[in-house]
């Protein structure tokens, strides 16, 4: 795992799912991205904006964001497209480099757009048919809900239809169980396919600045199977300090309790600051600050308040 430099993600999905504006706000940008062709070399912004434009996406070029060169992604064409090409193509780059020997050309884990904006076509038959031919292998694929916050919408029709008045928290509600009930018939739908999802997550409000990405990450993290590449994800995200500080703090505190009998847990110090540093090999400040942390001896807390049972 040391031998690879940056995390990969495959984003996948139909035409304005508002992948772009995830992969911004997972590496706190604002920026238009920098694409760059399989030889490394930096495609032209006027050529790039025509693609985007367009919703064609060369599912081999890197798409980086200077903010977090950490990240690498790959975006593929919409499914709707319909071309029978097109879909081999991303068939045959899903298998190729899920199991390629060139460690940073390998992808380590896809996201799965699907938008709740057009929640009424929630699996299309070309989503289907990837879910049921598709085989990602280990690399884990999570199923992106975006545009959920487009419910509410919904969420005022249906309570107009019921009669009701149009109070601030009852449209709250009604979204929140619109987007169940969708969530559930997505998950009924895909659960049947050959290969299923790994996790759903669904994710609103993307269009602001400051629009929270930690339960993508969290559940990224959650369905990698190595700790190397939870390493990885954890110290290249940015989205969230507090992740870094919870994953790397619950994962090492349960690796240095397995050795002990329950109740008689005697904490290293020492090793336990060094495994813990491990998490954070490229963020400097949350190195500093779990420095302190450690120091402070809040550690002390969490050893005696049962997180070997977490994560």
């Amino acid at each position: 795992m040391k031998n690879i430099k940056r995390f990969r993600i495959l984003i996948m999905g139909r035409a304005n799912a508002g992948k772009t504006t995830i992969l911004q706000r997972v590496c706190n940008s604002t920026a238009e991205p920098e694409v760059y062709d399989g030889k490394g070399n930096k495609i032209d912004g006027v050529a790039v904006q025509g693609t985007l434009t367009r919703g064609y996406h060369n599912i081999e070029h890197e798409i980086l964001f200077q903010s977090n060169p950490g990240f690498v992604f790959h975006d593929s064409c919409g499914f709707e497209a319909g071309s029978t090409h097109q879909y081999d193509e991303m068939k045959k780059f899903v298998v190729d480099r899920a199991t390629t020997r060139k460690v940073n050309e390998r992808i380590h884990a896809i996201w799965f757009c699907i938008p709740m904006a057009e929640c009424h076509r929630t699996v299309t038959a070309a989503e289907e048919k990837f879910f049921n031919e598709c085989d990602t292998g280990h690399v884990p694929l999570i199923v992106v809900l975006t545009k959920a916050d487009t419910l509410n919408l919904d969420a005022v029709q249906e309570l107009e239809d019921e009669g009701l008045e149009i109070e601030e928290d009852k449209v709250v509600e009604k979204e929140r169980k619109l987007l169940e009930k969708w969530c559930a018939h997505i998950k009924d739908m895909l659960h049947k396919c050959n290969f299923p999802p790994r996790a759903y997550v669904s994710l609103q409000k993307m269009h602001e600045q400051d629009a929270d990405c930690t339960t993508l990450m969290q559940s990224t993290a959650n369905s990698l199977n190595e700790e190397g590449l939870q390493k990885l994800l954890i110290s290249t995200q940015q989205s969230s300090v507090a992740l870094c500080v919870e994953y790397a703090v619950q994962k090492t505190l349960k690796k240095c309790m397995q050795q002990y009998p329950q109740g008689r847990f005697v904490l290293d110090v020492k090793f336990f600051e060094h495994v813990l540093m491990s998490w954070f090999p490229n963020c400097e400040k949350v190195s500093s600050f779990m420095m302190w942390w450690i120091s402070a001896g809040v550690v002390t807390h969490f050893s005696s308040c049962g997180c070997h049972d977490s994560m």
